[in-house]
């Protein structure tokens, strides 16, 4: 019974501190994460110290999370942008474990190399929660976003593998390059082959289905599905939720029903949101538990050690993201479009921040592994670092570099909106030739595709930018107050007991997707 409460008390913080974290203009994980460091240092008689335990997180937090994120990710960014999102999730996740030894050793020559090279494989990732909790709120351009969301989605692979060497040559003295290189190999080629088929088996069993609920209920298991598997065969259950979700992706605008399609997606977003912030205030309540087992270390050579190991992890990647960028224009031979610009490549050098991932592989260190407590330390030292100061400060430097996703996305909908709205007309005008429809209903209809029409025309085109904005947002506002003169007046209707609740709800829901319809084309 403990337990629920603390879970519910720690969900009621989360609600509690997000709409602050938006009010502030914060990312809202850093206010969480402090949120988190405050609640943690309250008496053990109000609220028990909070273990962070690495299977919850590997086995019931990562999954669903990694599965939304590669469900919302542009397939078609993602492959065009394969070779920086792998550069950055293989070349600078070993880059980092090395450097991030190097400074270990140096600050604690207790941490010999291969306990040190422990603690860069940890810390290696930064963390696709952070990532993509905190580039969803900044506006980034879109091929900003999906560079850091893809290097978070296949990262871990490379460090969970690093991690696994690292901890047999601490245990057997060495490991055979060849050994770990097949390892690597499977892990990443079994969980895409494995998250492949449970993605095309879920994609064909919600094509058989009609029933929103159910479909909600498959929705929420598929990436257990995808990563129970791939984890019990020693393959990346991480990869394998990733790649079920691209596959689930591809073929859901064919297999899934309207109906369920809206009301999956809400789930997960209130999923999705709950998750998150559950994971950013759970990593601030571990800093009293952590600090209370390295009590007989002196603070201020701790102090100083976590800030040059987090120092070291930051300046890996600066140093990796900027040589890397000044290479590929180099190479790009005169296609610079294909080349990130410097304010692009400062962001995404600077969005660096680690969590729980970081955390998990650290807390799942044995008992009796040398030096346990400060690795824990000085893993949580890099997780603070990172997500409060460039947490903080990445709202700042996007906007004084003048980053936004400008109106590419928003002309390439209209383009699309627009070729549908075409299809429909033509198919219109073909029905009402053959079958001989009522000419009053085709002509409604045709009046209003045709008014989308040129209004998508207009955006589709950029012309005349300001006058179509005006024209939309007063049309948005005249649809919404016709809505809500019928919801009133179903709602008196109810009331004066001419209709009932059941009546109320359907009709209800028809005018919340109209709601909803106009919200999304704002």
């Amino acid at each position: 019974m403990n337990d629920i409460m603390v879970v519910l008390g720690l969900l009621a913080c989360v609600t509690a501190l997000v709409p602050l974290a938006n009010r502030l203009a914060v990312p809202y994980p850093v206010l969480l994460v402090l949120g988190g460091l405050i609640l943690g240092f309250i008496p053990n008689n109000v609220l028990p110290d909070i273990v962070l335990r690495p299977d919850l997180v590997f086995l019931l937090f990562l999954p669903p999370l990694l599965y939304w994120t590669s469900l919302t990710t542009p397939w078609r960014e993602f492959r065009a942008h394969l070779r920086p999102i792998l550069l950055l999730a293989v070349g600078l996740v070993i880059a980092t474990m090395c450097g991030v030894a190097a400074a270990a050793h140096t600050a604690v020559p207790a941490l010999t190399w291969p306990l040190a090279f422990v603690l860069g494989a940890i810390v290696s990732p930064p963390d696709a929660v952070a990532a993509t909790a905190i580039a969803d709120r900044l506006g980034l351009p879109r091929r900003v976003a999906t560079i850091l969301e893809g290097e978070s989605l296949v990262n871990d692979a490379t460090a969970l593998v690093a991690y696994g060497t690292a901890l047999g040559v601490v245990a057997e003295g060495a490991v055979s390059p060849f050994r770990a290189g097949l390892q690597f190999v499977w892990e990443a080629v079994g969980g895409v082959a494995i998250g492949l088929l449970a993605g095309w088996v879920i994609a064909r069993l919600r094509q058989r289905m009609d029933d929103p609920l159910l479909e909600s209920a498959v929705s929420l298991l598929t990436p257990f599905a995808a990563y129970l598997p791939a984890h019990l065969l020693d393959a990346s259950g991480v990869l394998a939720a990733v790649a079920a979700g691209f596959v689930v992706q591809r073929y859901a605008p064919l297999v899934i029903g309207s109906r369920s399609r809206l009301q999956a997606d809400s789930v997960w977003e209130a999923a999705n949101f709950l998750l998150n912030g559950l994971v950013f205030i759970l990593i601030g309540l571990q800093l009293h538990p952590i600090f209370l087992t390295v009590v007989g270390h002196s603070l201020p050579h701790l102090l100083l050690t976590g800030a040059a190991v987090s120092l070291a992890a930051i300046a890996v990647r600066l140093l990796w993201v900027c040589v890397g960028s000044v290479v590929a224009r180099t190479l790009a031979r005169g296609r610079a479009e294909d080349a990130l610009g410097p304010a692009e490549t400062a962001v995404i050098a600077w969005a660096g921040m680690r969590g729980v991932v970081s955390l998990a592989a650290a807390q799942a260190l044995p008992a009796s592994f040398p030096h346990r407590p400060l690795i824990l330390f000085l893993t949580f030292s890099v997780i603070l670092s990172t997500l409060v100061v460039q947490g903080l400060s990445l709202p700042a430097l996007i906007q004084r570099l003048g980053l936004s996703r400008g109106n590419a996305t928003e002309r390439e909908e209209a383009r699309a909106r627009l070729a549908a709205t075409q299809t429909a007309l033509a198919r219109l005008e073909a029905l009402a030739a053959a079958d001989g429809m009522p000419p009053e209903m085709v002509e409604d209809v045709r009046r209003h595709y045709a008014a989308r029409a040129r209004l998508l025309a207009t955006q589709a085109t950029g012309a005349s930018e300001t006058e179509h904005h005006a024209h939309a947002r007063a049309y948005r506002d005249l649809r919404r107050d016709l809505l809500n003169v019928e919801r009133r007046t179903i709602v008196n209707l109810r009331d004066r007991h001419a209709i009932n609740d059941e009546t109320l709800r359907r009709i209800q829901r028809d005018l919340d997707l109209e709601a909803v319809r106009l919200d999304a084309d704002a």
